[in-house]
């Protein structure tokens, strides 16, 4: 018995050890690729390198520098109003989106595939046609405005429609994403709470205030929570449309920690901005955590 007991036993080790002798590689890129780099900004954002003379440490220099210029408070204002407008309108389009492919449509299936594809599509090859729809001479948006009777707008180029228009393509591209995931929420919701409530004399909007929207809370946090850290992390499309302006009126987080790295060659104060954003995110992921425990609802 105690022989059979040790060959298991063995075999186990061995299969064990053949398993993470498959896994080194993935642990060993997560430590050079991923690990290695974090902990190496985290010394940059207290040094001072230009990619050419050796790093100088000099403590939270990076930090205060960032703190008192204004281009800094900017992009955070621009962050900040880029992240709520295209967060919350990507929700409620991508929401209204799923309630309506839900239903038993004809041709459903081929509705749901075509606004999934901008999700597949190429970030910069969208960025440069969506450039192109937006110029003010002979772009297709201004183009239909003048067919209608409309002014036309200076899109990209103005301070006050150039954050407006790269959201509504931001919101565009990712919906069909958002949009899936609302979809499966919809069907693992159990037709027997419709039907009760029907028998009750429930309208449509009852039903989707009581119902559909307590029972999806947990796609509604999952999808915020995604949502948000992507656009925080919004860089390609701001970058091929605008680059941060016109008067950095674009200008958000991550293009303003790549002008400072690979344009100024400030490598510490990029770190340094890059550590903040990623405390900030930190916390939002913590609060965004807190909350749920009150108004999501498992059913």
């Amino acid at each position: 018995m105690i022989r059979m007991a040790s060959r298991p036993s063995k075999l186990r080790r061995q299969e064990e050890r053949w398993a993470y002798l498959f896994l080194l590689p993935q642990y060993l890129g997560l430590l050079c690729f991923v690990l290695g780099p974090v902990v190496v900004t985290l010394f940059l954002s207290f040094s001072e390198w230009n990619l050419v003379a050796p790093p100088r440490w000099i403590g939270l220099q990076n930090y205060q520098v960032s703190f008192q210029t204004d281009v800094f408070w900017q992009t955070w204002r621009n962050t900040i109003y880029y992240v709520v407008v295209s967060v919350a309108g990507g929700i409620v389009f991508s929401l209204a989106l799923a309630l309506a492919l839900n239903e038993k449509l004809r041709g459903v299936t081929l509705y749901r595939g075509i606004y999934f594809l901008p999700v597949v599509t190429s970030a910069v090859a969208v960025s440069m046609v969506w450039r192109w729809l937006y110029n003010p001479e002979f772009g297709l948006f201004n183009a239909v405005l003048t067919t209608i009777g409309l002014p036309t707008l200076p899109w990209l180029n103005s301070l006050k429609w150039a954050m407006p228009s790269v959201i509504i393509m931001s919101i565009w591209q990712t919906v069909g994403y958002n949009m899936v995931i609302f979809l499966a929420g919809l069907q693992g919701i159990a037709d027997q709470f419709y039907e009760a409530a029907e028998m009750d004399g429930a309208t449509a909007w009852q039903k989707f205030r009581h119902i559909t929207l307590p029972l999806l809370s947990p796609t509604t946090f999952f999808i915020l929570i995604t949502a948000t850290i992507g656009a925080f992390q919004a860089f390609n499309q701001i970058y091929i449309m605008t680059n941060g302006g016109p008067a950095n009126a674009t200008r958000v987080i991550l293009l303003h920690i790549y002008i400072l790295a690979f344009r100024l060659f400030k490598i510490g104060e990029a770190s340094a901005v890059s550590w903040v954003l990623f405390l900030i995110l930190f916390i939002l992921t913590l609060i965004n955590f807190f909350v749920a425990r009150k108004w999501v609802h498992y059913g």
